[in-house]
């Protein structure tokens, strides 16, 4: 988050926001900074690529099904922006570690004997580890004592549109993020890779939604719980 914060800081934070006098390397400048960063990138991913979905990948015949909730597009859009910002807060406080040089994020291949052999084998190794986790923890949230309060949210929408990607319960969205953001603090991983993984990751969230998967989501379920 280094790359992107250090472009921002150089293109607009510096000469066109903050004073002269804020230096680029102070604490509360680097959160608020990065809480604008990350949520304006969140947004601009969301409703760019869900919307790119919703229209030429979507199957619009689903919207009648008569699961699918009256107005649920807006639904699922404003349940969306209120959530963001909230899920933003700890993900932010994960991104100051790692500005500040407590991850194991890397901007020089050259640094590692095997190099790109590393960088490629870091790049399964993280997909690996991320979907394992995510499954325990997606497993955990239909919890009959946690659903109901976190993750059933998320599961009002029956018939998912791509809107619905992000909208879930604040908590609920940042722990299925976790994993994510706890894989540069464990294993050494390039900060492009690490860049380029975060937005490919918001991008498959949208693409599952898109309705094609809706039958494998309701057998999840069903495997899960019945606590609905």
């Amino acid at each position: 988050m280094d790359l992107v914060l250090g472009a921002a800081d150089r293109y607009v934070f510096t000469p066109y926001v903050y004073p002269a006098t804020w230096p680029e390397d102070s604490f509360f400048r680097q959160t608020l900074s990065l809480l604008i960063v990350t949520n304006l990138g969140a947004y601009i991913l969301y409703f760019l690529f869900a919307t790119l979905s919703y229209y030429f990948i979507f199957d619009h015949s689903l919207m009648k099904h008569p699961q699918f909730l009256k107005n649920q597009v807006y639904r699922e859009i404003m349940f969306t922006v209120r959530a963001l910002p909230w899920m933003s807060i700890p993900t932010v406080m994960l991104f100051l570690l790692e500005l500040r040089g407590y991850s194991k994020l890397y901007d020089d291949i050259g640094g590692f004997p095997s190099g790109w052999f590393q960088l490629i084998i870091s790049v399964l190794s993280f997909l690996f580890f991320t979907d394992m986790l995510i499954y325990w923890i997606h497993r955990g949230l239909h919890h009959r004592l946690v659903y109901k309060h976190i993750h059933k949210p998320h599961h009002i929408w029956k018939i998912t549109t791509p809107f619905a990607s992000h909208a879930f319960h604040p908590v609920d969205g940042f722990l299925q993020s976790l994993p994510y953001h706890i894989y540069p603090f464990i294993f050494p991983l390039h900060k492009v890779v690490y860049l380029g993984l975060y937005i490919l990751v918001n991008i498959w969230t949208i693409s599952i939604h898109d309705g094609s998967a809706r039958q494998e989501g309701k057998s999840l379920l069903g495997e899960f719980t019945k606590t609905e």
